[in-house]
């Protein structure tokens, strides 16, 4: 049962809407999202976003992954298509660039090379593979009956805490993705030793909306991620990971809610430099009470 309050704080995140970025979008150039990038950037105008950031799918060594993200030939006309969405909407909504980057043990140089060949507003470190298996590729997800999932999630964490100490990246995405399927943490003590180690170097997470609208219908990270990030001091930077134009906000009032309801904040990044921008204000001021 929604209670008075509970309805009255959603009513109040949904007028505040118009403060939010969101910084989790892709482009057709990752190969796997349709959409031109002025469709997306006017459905956030749409949507009464304050503003958004492109993340797509960066360029990584031509070995790895080479289907699900652009080449390395194709960067520029990203950023091109981004400075063209930039120049469109001037004025009207705030277009920030930035990229989704992977890290896999063994790509850092490759990585810390593309980061400086522009200046990136936000840049997003995710793991998607363990090893050799894309573990959130639907193509392999018969792999999860042949893992303990203790394991699984040991070795996955133990890769979210080498990004976290990378000193690549401003946030780590969607941080629980391995349950995107259904095959939830029977632990959970590796990912909060993880949140530690965010803390500590004093990264924030993605809050992904995206897990929303797959099988295991939560979003990322899971809501007992959310308030013990916040515990740490963590901020969050709401996404949508939007593969299409439909997707852009998704949710994100809720997303609010449940980052305020556990005493956490909002953050934004532009030229790399962490925001505590209007969204926080809108979160920490909350409903006021009639006079």
């Amino acid at each position: 049962m929604v209670t008075s309050a509970a309805s009255t704080q959603y009513a109040y995140l949904m007028s505040t809407v118009s403060r939010f970025l969101d910084s989790h979008l892709h482009t057709p150039l990752c190969g796997h999202a349709s959409g031109e990038p002025r469709e997306y950037a006017q459905a956030a105008l749409d949507a009464g976003l304050a503003g958004l950031c492109f993340t797509d799918h960066s360029p990584m060594p031509r070995w790895y992954d080479a289907p699900w993200r652009m080449r390395i030939e194709q960067l520029w006309q990203y950023v091109e298509k981004v400075q063209d969405v930039q120049a469109e909407f001037a004025g009207r909504l705030d277009v920030r660039l930035g990229l989704e980057a992977d890290f896999h043990p063994g790509t850092e140089r490759f990585v810390e090379r593309l980061l400086g060949v522009h200046e990136w507003d936000y840049v997003i470190g995710s793991v998607h593979y363990i090893g050799a298996w894309g573990f959130d590729n639907p193509e392999f997800t018969d792999e999860y009956g042949e893992r303990d999932l203790g394991g699984l999630y040991r070795d996955y964490y133990t890769l979210v805490e080498g990004a976290a100490r990378s000193g690549l990246f401003d946030a780590l995405g969607h941080l629980d993705l391995p349950k995107k399927f259904g095959h939830r943490d029977p632990d959970g003590a590796a990912a909060l030793r993880t949140l530690d180690t965010v803390a500590a170097v004093g990264l924030a997470l993605d809050f992904n909306t995206a897990g929303w609208r797959k099988p295991v219908a939560e979003a990322y990270p899971a809501p007992q991620l959310v308030r013990a990030a916040a515990e740490r001091g963590i901020p969050f930077v709401l996404g949508s990971d939007a593969h299409k134009p439909g997707e852009v906000g998704y949710r994100f009032a809720e997303a609010a809610a449940q980052i305020e309801n556990v005493g956490g904040r909002i953050v934004t990044y532009a030229g790399r430099v962490r925001q505590e921008s209007a969204q926080g204000d809108a979160l920490t001021a909350g409903p006021q009470d009639p006079a």
